[in-house]
């Protein structure tokens, strides 16, 4: 397996007895080496290369945890095209189906036990995640547990882990296994008997460690945690939200740019997993009712990105990045300053307001420019070299929406009753731009073998239903954006999508079910 690709195969097994075969199994399996160094980090069939990680729960707006297969894949393909090549499953037994996309997609799986205990029951949980699991090429290492407080200091805590790494040696020796701690430059207890040491935030405290304890791997297993709301431009304790860019971290964690300035400077630092990839219900920190999940995703619980989102795929996906933050309808604030946010890796960015040069700013590595604007309506642009290359990107102040436009995430559903599709929702202004700021109630039919099955827009304080009843689906925009999820049936045929809204054009998308 390779950060990008993956390479599984199948494999037969039969049990015979007797006269013949009494039981038989495919399984997929995949052929790769993994090494891990205290010097040089973290390697990949020979390479040497940085864990771009994600923690995420396994919910999605509309739909919960009851994931249809293809939003597994669709979730995991969204990160990858961030630059996310290794995915934690914080802090349970994963679904089958959630390694399977994986495999697929060529993406590394720190597998982890739900809890750090002796008793029978969850020795017995550790040992069938062990037996379950081991196949997947995905699977890289194992987690023994996270963040338990009383444990994890003391000798009762360093014996059960000695427990679970003795299993895990006996049932899968070609994997090593790491715990989840939330611990400064701590060492007694189960960091003493633990193959790799994790951190989960304490990022100022890692190179200390490091030093005291060189001959100890180390991986960041919950770093980052900045907080923020999808295209929202400032603070709002009322509707709690937070701005959108990388400026806002609970007192026990960091923003983005501070922990992995640290970790990319380290070679012996292996990499490490963000808290989180996704929005998930719950945790709304830092606010509590009526915000009702989370902002630590560097996307939201649609999967829409985020600004956050174009720092990491600057340093982490070889792609070319150049984005321009926040949007530039600032509906009475003509004059004001504006702080203007621009991600990229390019080598140098001159930013333009209206055809009037901003200034040229050098790009520092794994960070970020900004620029105090005073804003007037129209065109915000940032033209960049990237090795010689001109890149571009803009920003405008639009027009109201009159436009709605549909985007399928795939050309066809499977007519098997399971295969699911993402439809997002955005809306244009009358020369097509797409309205950042939108907040139309847009509603939804459907005609065809297949049905809706949930509605989401990635507000963390919305209450709208994300199931209504069939002829009343409806949701609205959230900063110019929603989202459908349908669900095939069992006949071939076409489907008949329809999105309309008072006052604006309606759009409509023929799906074809094989």
């Amino acid at each position: 397996m390779e950060p990008r690709r993956s390479l599984s195969l199948p494999a037969s097994v039969t049990v015979k007895s007797g006269f013949g075969p009494v039981d038989s199994m495919t399984i997929r399996f995949g052929i790769r080496d993994i090494r891990v160094d205290a010097d040089s980090g973290f390697f990949l069939n020979g390479k040497n290369m940085k864990l771009f990680g994600v923690n995420c729960h396994q919910d999605h707006a509309g739909v919960g945890a009851a994931l249809p297969d293809y939003l597994q894949y669709y979730r995991i393909g969204l990160l990858k095209k961030m630059g996310v090549n290794a995915y934690r499953t914080s802090h349970h037994a994963p679904a089958p189906e959630l390694l399977d996309a994986c495999d697929s997609l060529g993406m590394l799986v720190v597998d982890e036990q739900r809890l750090l205990n002796s008793s029978p029951e969850y020795i017995d949980q550790f040992k069938r995640l062990l037996l379950r699991d081991r196949n997947h090429p995905s699977v890289f290492m194992w987690s023994i547990g996270n963040e338990e407080g009383y444990l994890q200091t003391n000798s009762f805590g360093k014996r059960i882990a000695q427990t679970f790494i003795q299993l895990q040696q006996q049932i899968d020796p070609t994997r090593t296994c790491t715990y989840a701690a939330d611990l400064p430059n701590w060492f007694p207890g189960i960091n003493e008997v633990i193959p790799v040491r994790s951190f989960n935030y304490r990022q100022f405290a890692v190179a200390d460690y490091h030093k005291s304890h060189p001959d100890q791997p180390i991986v960041g297993t919950e770093m980052g945690s900045t907080v923020t709301t999808r295209g929202i431009l400032e603070k709002d304790t009322v509707r709690c939200y937070l701005p959108d860019q990388d400026i806002t971290a609970p007192w026990w964690a960091s923003t983005a740019e501070e922990w992995w300035t640290l970790c990319a400077a380290q070679p012996w630092w292996m990499g490490g997993f963000i808290w989180t990839g996704l929005d998930y219900r719950g945790e709304p920190t830092p606010y509590s009712w009526p915000n009702i999940n989370s902002h630590f995703g560097v996307m939201d619980m649609c999967g829409f990105p985020k600004n956050i989102y174009y720092y990491y795929q600057s340093w982490w996906s070889g792609k070319d990045v150049l984005h321009i933050s926040p949007h530039w309808n600032h509906e009475g604030k003509e004059g004001d300053t504006v702080k203007v946010w621009v991600n990229s890796n390019a080598d140098d960015v001159e930013l333009l307001l209206n055809g009037k040069s901003l200034g040229i700013k050098r790009m520092p590595r794994n960070s970020h420019l900004t620029w105090e604007v005073p804003y007037e309506k129209g065109k915000l642009e940032a033209v960049a070299l990237k090795n010689g290359r001109k890149l571009t990107a803009t920003v405008e102040t639009t027009g109201d929406p009159v436009e709605i436009v549909l985007e399928p995430s795939k050309p066809f559903i499977m007519c098997d009753g399971r295969d699911a599709m993402v439809v997002n929702v955005t809306v244009t202004d009358r020369k097509g731009r797409e309205v950042p700021d939108a907040a139309n109630l847009i509603r939804f039919s459907l005609t065809g073998n297949a049905k809706i099955i949930g509605v989401g827009n990635g507000d963390p304080s919305s209450h709208e239903p994300d199931q209504c009843e069939d002829g009343y689906w409806q949701r609205k925009l959230f900063n110019g954006k929603c989202q459908v999820i349908l669900q095939a049936g069992y006949k071939a045929g076409t489907v008949r999508f329809t999105a309309s809204s008072d006052s604006l054009r309606p759009a409509t998308t023929i799906i074809d079910m094989r």
